[in-house]
C-alpha cells in the first residue's frame, strides 16, 4: 500500500469540495471509524471527532464562519500508510468579511486502503515529524 495511497488522496482531492464534508457526503475514502483530530481552529483542539459524523459535525465547525472557502492542493509527501498533505486555503468570513489566506498539513493514515486517522496541523513541519518524514 505504499504509492497506491498517494495516489488515492491525488485522486480524492482532484474532485473534493469541502462542504460535501459539511453534508456528510464524499466519505468513501474514510474508514467508517475515522478520528479526525485537529488544531487549526481552537474550536478544535483537544477535540477528537469519531466517524463519518463527527467528520461531519468538525468540517462544519470550521466552514460555518465562512461565506465562501477554497482550498488548494500544493503537495502530497509520503509513500506508506502516513501520508501528509498541504493546502492553502482561502475564504472570506461571513460576518466581517475579512479575507483568510493560510496553509495548512494535514497527516492521513491508511488502512487497507482507507483513512483511519485524519489530523490537521497548522505548521507543516510538525505535520511531516508526526508522520516520521520530517522535509
Amino acid at each position: 500500500m505504499s504509492q497506491e495511497n498517494v495516489e488515492r488522496l491525488r485522486s480524492f482531492f482532484q474532485t473534493w469540495d469541502p462542504s460535501e464534508w459539511a453534508r456528510g457526503e464524499n466519505m468513501s475514502l474514510f474508514d467508517p471509524e475515522v478520528v479526525y483530530e485537529g488544531d487549526v481552529l481552537p474550536d478544535q483542539v483537544g477535540e477528537s471527532y469519531r466517524g463519518h459524523e463527527g467528520l461531519t459535525r468538525a468540517t462544519r465547525t470550521w466552514l460555518d464562519p465562512f461565506e465562501e472557502t477554497t482550498v488548494e492542493l500544493d503537495r502530497i509527501v509520503g509513500t506508506g500508510d502516513c501520508v501528509v498533505s498541504v493546502q492553502e486555503a482561502s475564504g472570506r468570513m461571513r460576518h466581517t468579511r475579512i479575507q483568510m489566506n493560510r496553509v495548512y498539513a494535514y497527516l492521513w493514515t491508511f488502512r487497507d486502503g482507507k483513512v483511519t486517522y485524519l489530523e490537521t496541523f497548522g505548521d507543516t513541519q510538525e505535520a511531516l515529524t508526526a508522520a516520521g518524514l520530517a522535509e
